[in-house]
């Protein structure tokens, strides 16, 4: 009659092992919790940041408006100095060629050479296309801070392009004059890169959303070189960006970034 009580020691001691396994499991989720949530967003969002712009850089691109019935591609050249300066200088087609864009500090200048004016663009137009693509003048001017301007909360992992990423979440200072109401932003864990970027507006409705893919080695470093902005509830749009060479090791001084040079740069 004995041969009933080992089966049910056996089936306690099984019930008794997955419970400890569970329980192992949930303590170590906690812990990767835990550990994950402790760092710091802001930390995370600076060495992307570092990654994708570089101290000084200097950049050629194309970018391609799409729209359902027509397309039109325009080239630049870009460059820039921490976050403080930068320049874009269009070199095509004919028609737009010679504008050049300046952010220096907090000042922000278009020259067009077409009626030999030099524009300054005001924080007001900041939320305005950019040469009519889905990216606004803030996009590739950047009169804001992602870094300087927004506090950062980490909202745990998740996966983008099949790649483990960090999910962090920008909220505006309350003194900080932005055009987005929150931003989510996708950062790869291993590299600290940007693939993918969604921006609301004040009412938190999703606007635009961005996505960095074709990761490529330039200047000495890793970086998305294709870049898509696409606006929400608009089908058949969207702006396209590559980068065509990329160089993070050149010496560009302040003085470059001035009006006296936009008139003259090639």
């Amino acid at each position: 009659m004995n041969t009933n009580i080992k089966p049910r020691r056996g089936l306690e001691s099984q019930c008794r092992c997955r419970n400890c396994f569970t329980a192992i499991l949930t303590i170590l989720a906690s812990l990767i919790h835990i550990n994950l949530m402790g760092q710091d967003a802001r930390t995370i969002v600076e060495r992307m940041d570092r990654n994708m712009r570089g101290d000084n850089s200097t950049q050629e691109l194309t970018m391609t408006i799409v729209r359902p019935n027509w397309q039109r591609t325009i080239s630049m050249k870009a460059w820039s100095k921490g976050q403080d300066f930068s320049m874009i200088l269009i070199t095509a087609p004919a028609r737009e060629k010679g504008q050049v864009f300046l952010k220096r500090l907090k000042e922000m200048w278009n020259w067009v050479p077409a009626i030999d004016r030099m524009i300054k663009i005001p924080p007001s137009m900041m939320m305005q296309s950019w040469m009519g693509s889905d990216f606004t003048n803030d996009d590739l001017i950047r009169e804001s801070s992602v870094i300087e301007d927004y506090e950062h909360r980490l909202l745990g992992m998740d996966t983008e392009q099949e790649k483990n990423c960090f999910k962090i979440e920008l909220i505006p200072k309350p003194e900080a004059a932005v055009v987005w109401g929150k931003i989510l932003l996708w950062i790869t864990e291993e590299d600290y890169l940007q693939l993918k970027v969604e921006f609301y507006d004040e009412d938190n409705a999703l606007k635009n959303t961005q996505y960095l893919s074709n990761i490529q080695t330039m200047g000495k470093r890793k970086l998305p070189t294709h870049w898509e902005m696409i606006p929400a509830g608009q089908e058949g749009k969207k702006t396209v960006i590559d980068v065509v060479k990329a160089d993070f090791d050149a010496v560009i001084p302040e003085t470059f970034f001035s009006q006296q040079n936009m008139k003259t740069l090639r």
